[in-house]
């Protein structure tokens, strides 16, 4: 699930950062997989809440698929019914392939690392790296590629042989 933001500052805060460092993730990505032999593809994905069963995800999709072709009173039961249920948000992942090997990176993963200090998908309440920041308050546009870069490379560092 993404992260939680607690307070005014910090969510504020992440909206200045979360778009640069998704495409500084994206622009570091491309220029490794352009010079390494793995190839990469782009997928959209539904990621769904923890120990989310197989029979709720497929009610669950059942149900959005029927109310785009519901009534207004069988779409009104249909939300009433999807509010107690969990919902997958979406995400996006770069699949690299390999010689028959293939490994899944979630991208918006990836750009919460460089935009929260310590973050794991485990911390539900994360803390902004206000190190991405100058002393005005603005986007450090060389710390965030810098960041970036970093996490970046330790991504094709543990790649599979």
């Amino acid at each position: 699930m993404p992260p939680r933001i607690t307070n005014q500052v910090a969510w504020q805060q992440a909206e200045l950062l979360m778009q640069p460092a998704f495409i500084r993730v994206i622009d570091n990505l491309r220029k490794h997989v352009d010079t390494s032999a793995w190839k990469g593809t782009y997928q959209d994905v539904m990621i769904w809440p923890a120990n989310t069963t197989d029979e709720i995800k497929a009610l669950v999709t059942q149900l959005l698929q029927e109310i785009e072709t519901a009534t207004l009173e069988q779409a009104d039961a249909i939300r009433e019914t999807l509010a107690g249920l969990p919902m997958p948000h979406p995400g996006y992942h770069l699949v690299l392939q390999r010689q028959g090997q293939h490994v899944s990176i979630d991208l918006w993963e990836l750009c919460y690392q460089v935009c929260f200090i310590n973050y794991s998908p485990e911390n539900e309440v994360v803390n902004i790296d206000t190190s991405l920041f100058n002393e005005l308050g603005e986007v450090d546009w060389q710390r965030l590629e810098d960041k970036t870069k970093e996490l970046v490379e330790q991504v094709f560092v543990n790649l599979p042989e």
